[in-house]
């Protein structure tokens, strides 16, 4: 998505807690079949305390550090460590026997008992209350071990538990992308395995946005005849040879973004004298089709509603960069934030929420850029997340509770991530050349 506010030029010439009751069916931990799911009932603002136990065998150290920091990073559950602890209940479950009152105690609700196999993770989740396995599954590490692959299969066994804890299912086994250095790269959510997907070409590359399926993804690339936007296949090491967008000498290009079925990319498109919104197929010949009208001034930056039919994007209509939302194919437009006449502020890089109840974007205030949301339907005023430094382009992970934001707090410009519901933020990149324009990949499908 174009972020108008830092890049205005180019575009206009060119996201100890309580533990409480768990309930469920208690199973055997032979019953790999079973489907009850592990449901908690537990105040609002607190979390279900989580035990993971050691793992034996290889790489078992890693897999436990992994599950651990993932259902950390839910902040949906309390992670309990402590050493002596994990002594405690590594001796009880080798023995067969577990000190379920003691985990009570220290406020676990639910222990995770993970065992290594033959091809892959046995995985049992304990109710501490009820002293009985609630759920077990095997899972299977078909990757070579400690390989980004691998890591994905370890992410999606703590998204797997993560739901069967809360409800909710984790967002660990996902990646983003940015840009940096020039080139497209990606990052898993935990912040490892970061990698350039992109082969060398243009001036620079930029905006990033994921296909629906993950398996492409769309760049601007910056050329001497202007910028233009590329389709790319995802393909393990990323760097497929990616399809160029036909576009006019000297024109400007950007801001791509798939629409929920993955069958149209739209996109910004214009001129010296103006940009509008264009809609092409994914695949095929058919020309783009005009989707705005903005009358020699700018319409940039769009995003779509979950169910496709609308959309939000960014205009000047009003006389400052503000919000707008139209159906799909651009009419019925009228403004999501208001603009006053003598207001300073520039509202941009709208991304909306997968379940549809929000729209982030930044937004200009006292100087420095900030991340806010708003109800597309009830359009009341901005919730305000950031305030440190200066905070722009967000992007929705796939549970509308986190966004990835670039931010420059730490001195240089890096990727965040911000729990919308706590405003806990960590860190999420450390590039040398700094980070810019996380897009979060939705749910990856791992078997």
């Amino acid at each position: 998505m174009m972020r108008l506010s830092v890049r205005r030029s180019c575009a206009l010439a060119l996201v100890a807690a309580l533990a409480v009751l768990l309930r469920g069916t208690s199973a055997s931990a032979q019953d790999s079949s079973l489907t009850v799911r592990i449901g908690l009932t537990y105040a609002p603002g607190t979390k279900p305390g989580v035990l993971v136990l050691p793992v034996s065998g290889a790489n078992g150290d890693s897999i436990r550090a992994i599950l651990q920091r993932d259902l950390d990073y839910s902040d949906r559950a309390n992670v309990i460590a402590g050493e002596s602890l994990v002594m405690d209940t590594a001796s009880d479950a080798g023995r067969g026997r577990f000190n379920y009152p003691l985990y009570a105690r220290l406020g676990a609700a639910a222990l995770v008992q993970a065992t290594m196999t033959a091809t892959g993770l046995h995985v049992a989740v304990h109710d501490v209350r009820t002293q009985k396995v609630e759920r077990v599954k095997d899972f299977p590490l078909s990757a070579v071990g400690l390989s980004p692959e691998w890591r994905q299969q370890v992410h999606a066994i703590a998204d797997a538990i993560e739901f069967w804890v809360t409800g909710v299912r984790g967002i660990a086994a996902t990646r983003i992308l940015y840009q940096s250095a020039g080139r497209i790269w990606q990052v898993d959510s935990d912040g490892a395995n970061p990698a350039v997907v992109t082969a060398p070409g243009g001036l620079a590359q930029l905006y990033p946005a994921w296909h629906p399926k993950a398996t492409h993804f769309a760049y601007v690339v910056m050329t001497e005849e202007g910028t233009r936007v590329r389709i790319a296949e995802m393909n393990g090491n990323g760097l497929a040879s990616p399809r160029t967008l036909p576009a006019r000498n000297g024109s400007v290009n950007t801001s791509p973004i798939f629409s929920p079925d993955g069958q149209t990319i739209l996109y910004a498109h214009g001129m010296e004298n103006g940009t509008d919104l264009y809609a092409a197929p994914v695949s095929g010949t058919e020309a783009p089709r005009r989707v705005t009208v903005s009358r020699s001034m700018d319409a940039v930056s769009p995003s779509y509603s979950p169910d496709g039919r609308r959309i939000v994007f960014v205009t000047n209509r009003p006389g400052g960069l503000g919000l707008y939302i139209a159906d799909a194919d651009g009419t019925n437009a009228e403004a999501l934030t208001p603009f006053n006449f003598g207001d300073k502020s520039q509202r941009t890089d709208p991304s909306w929420s997968p379940d549809g109840r929000l729209v982030a974007f930044q937004a200009e205030m006292g100087g420095a850029a900030q991340i806010y949301s708003v109800s597309p339907r009830d359009r009341g005023s901005p919730k305000q997340y950031t305030s440190e430094g200066r905070n722009e382009d967000p992007s929705w992970s796939p549970d509308s509770r986190h966004l990835v934001f670039t931010s420059n707090r730490s001195g240089s410009w890096q990727l965040w991530v911000l729990d919308t519901e706590t405003g806990r933020v960590r860190q999420l990149t450390r590039a040398a050349s700094g980070a810019k324009a996380g897009a979060w990949s939705p749910r990856f499908m791992i078997h």
